[in-house]
């Protein structure tokens, strides 16, 4: 049975796990394996890790952090970051790692959705739209860690990858990344109608109630975070936490 599903999302910089602020200001929080480790302890849905340094130093994945990371997860592993090839793919999934996370490669090169997921399976094919409002209205798409404009609808881009053979979407507001004050609901909502694949909201959440609104309006839908699941208080101190599994269920059936 398909349900909603919750997610940390684990930002790597400098081999280190960091949290950003609408993607500037990478603060340093310590060693992504610990996360990964507790979060095992913790029964997390599956747990999507993105190294931001690949495609913005022009290198590819790290094959040997990816290995690392695959060998310690207990739960579904997404990887993204400098990934442009169906070769650094297919080397991806022989680690272990259950899905790929495409942004950059995808926009840059968009067949290569249509190599791997013919290769693999859609199902383990995701692409990630990095997006921000425009200033005079609607939203863009970002690469390059919300450096560069690609000029591009996400609207327009859920459609064309879908059709490509992407498995997943997942749609990631610049504007409310590490910010807290809840999911950009009208950007999914807008986003949702364009597409029947399994869509993950990135960006805003600091509070259970934010997934809470975010499942009670889209039902099954996956709700990722970073700050959520790594800061505590008003002072963000750092600690790594997660609904266990009492509170995790009677939250996403409060509000289905």
């Amino acid at each position: 049975m398909l349900r909603p599903r919750i997610i940390p999302c684990l930002l790597i910089h400098d081999k280190g796990l960091v949290k950003t602020e609408q993607f500037k200001n990478p603060r340093y929080l310590g060693d992504p394996m610990n996360a990964v480790r507790i979060f095992n302890e913790k029964e997390v849905d599956e747990i999507i890790v993105l190294d931001i340094d690949a495609t913005v130093e022009g290198r590819g994945p790290d094959f040997k952090m990816i290995e690392h990371l695959a060998e310690e997860c207990r739960m579904p592993l997404c990887y993204g970051g400098g990934v442009t090839t169906v070769e650094q793919a297919q080397k991806i999934f022989s680690l272990g790692v259950e899905k790929i996370a495409f942004s950059a490669g995808a926009i840059n090169n968009p067949a290569l959705i249509s190599e791997i997921s013919e290769k693999v399976g859609s199902q383990s094919v995701v692409v990630v739209l990095d997006v921000k409002k425009k200033l005079f209205g609607g939203y863009e798409v970002y690469v390059n860690n919300g450096k560069k404009s690609t000029g591009k609808s996400p609207f327009d881009l859920i459609g064309y990858f879908e059709k490509l053979g992407a498995g997943e979407i997942v749609i990631n507001s610049i504007d409310r990344d590490g910010v807290m004050k809840g999911y950009d609901m009208k950007l999914i909502e807008a986003s949702r109608k364009e597409t029947t694949l399994p869509l993950t909201a990135l960006g805003g959440a600091g509070a259970l109630d934010h997934i809470g609104e975010l499942i009670n309006k889209f039902g099954i839908i996956g709700a990722a975070a970073g700050s959520l699941f790594v800061f505590k208080g008003k002072l963000k101190a750092v600690l790594i936490n997660y609904p266990n599994f009492p509170d995790k269920e009677s939250l996403i059936k409060k509000f289905l």
